[in-house]
């Protein structure tokens, strides 16, 4: 009579474990904060198995990685722009305008990024990274 109980402890147990790093955002945490783009295959269906399952972790699980972005794919190259291109879009008070800078980077890279999306999280540079590239910090 006990091992059934603990058979299906240990597969309930098992199913659980993998839902939980069936998360892309477990999985690819280096995916996180991407607003668009193509869905990884391998993460939507491991996300699925949780609503074969059970139906609210599968949910939880597809709700997580669409709000952190990380069941998309990583765009496929990597790309940078000179810093000495990307210094015509900050003006004389330190403040990046958001407009010239969007044209530097579709100009650069040939692809357009929503700048004025309000997903979009923009950090601060500190005073080392800033001068690193060779910029000056704001006052």
């Amino acid at each position: 009579m006990r091992a059934p109980f603990r058979l299906m402890g240990g597969v309930l147990i098992a199913t659980l474990l993998t839902q939980i790093t069936a998360c892309g955002s477990i999985l690819y945490p280096d995916r996180r904060g991407q607003i668009e783009g193509k869905i990884d295959p391998a993460i939507a269906a491991l996300d699925a198995v949780g609503l074969l399952f059970y139906i609210i972790p599968g949910l939880i699980a597809f709700a997580v990685d669409f709000a952190t972005g990380a069941i998309y794919f990583e765009p496929g190259k990597t790309a940078q722009v000179a810093p000495e291109k990307l210094q015509q879009a900050i003006d004389a008070d330190g403040k990046v305008d958001n407009i010239k800078l969007q044209a530097i980077l579709e100009s650069e890279l040939g692809r357009h990024l929503p700048l004025d999306d309000p997903r979009l999280i923009q950090h601060k540079g500190s005073a080392q990274q800033l001068a690193m590239l060779g910029l000056q910090p704001a006052a």
